[in-house]
């Protein structure tokens, strides 16, 4: 479904993803885990038409995107769900999921109360709080808003970055149990986290990005028990890098 080549995308004069590739399936959910200025959330901009590449490609249904913008992006149906949730706080619920759909208003106007309907669903916690404000919520529910207002867009691939940053660990766990449920109902999601134990319990695939690079990849349960993601990710304070020089 989607295939990136020899990516690179810079912030000014440095260099941020240096010749990335990786791919995504149809119906799966990709986990990038990795430290800390890495270039998780570069790439996921850039993939979502916020940063603009200097080389590589992007392929989405086997077509190249020559011109990634953010508003075409999320017309061809790649979502974004930004990291630390960005809700508009002066707005209810319900506006802000309805901004998700923003670019499919005027044409698809008589489906949103339908598609309101079935994001809701998806989400219990939400459900009698469609007139709150946003910014009264608290900081998971605020998650869930930003999660749902994603699938507003009806895409085909969701990605969300960071979603479990702040949050407390039973938050964490239902959040991630929400994003098992929509991979079960078919969407293709691609999950950047720096919970890496959280990413590897609900992802069927995982890349570990290093310094703009994907250095290390396999399914969930291989990397579980691949040594150097858990010294470097789950505890044990192993520096991965210098293994995979």
């Amino acid at each position: 479904m989607l295939e990136v080549r020899n990516l690179q995308t810079y912030h000014g004069k440095i260099r941020v993803l240096r010749e990335l590739s990786f791919r995504l399936d149809d119906g799966e959910m990709v986990a990038i885990i990795g430290a800390n200025g890495a270039g998780k959330s570069t790439l996921l901009g850039t993939l979502a038409g916020i940063y603009k590449p200097r080389a590589g490609e992007i392929l989405f249904n086997g077509q190249a995107v020559k011109r990634p913008v953010a508003e075409e992006m999320v017309r061809m149906g790649i979502s974004l769900v930004p990291e630390r949730r960005q809700v508009f706080e002066s707005m209810t619920v319900t506006d802000n999921l309805l901004l998700g759909a923003y670019h499919r208003y005027s044409k698809d106007k008589k489906e949103l109360s339908k598609d309101l309907q079935e994001v809701m669903a998806l989400f219990p916690a939400l459900q009698g709080k469609e007139h709150h404000l946003a910014g009264t919520l608290s900081g998971g529910l605020q998650q869930m808003v930003a999660i749902a207002r994603g699938l507003m867009a009806r895409p085909r691939v969701l990605m969300l970055d960071e979603p479990s940053v702040g949050l407390a660990p039973m938050i964490v766990k239902e959040i991630m149990g929400i994003l098992r449920n929509l991979r079960e109902r078919g969407t293709t999601i691609i999950l950047v986290e720096q919970n890496a134990r959280a990413a590897l319990k609900v992802a069927d695939r995982v890349y570990v990005m290093e310094r703009g690079r994907m250095v290390l990849t396999g399914t969930a349960e291989e990397l579980l028990r691949d040594p150097r993601v858990e010294h470097a990710y789950l505890g044990k304070g192993y520096h991965m890098e210098a293994e995979l020089a």
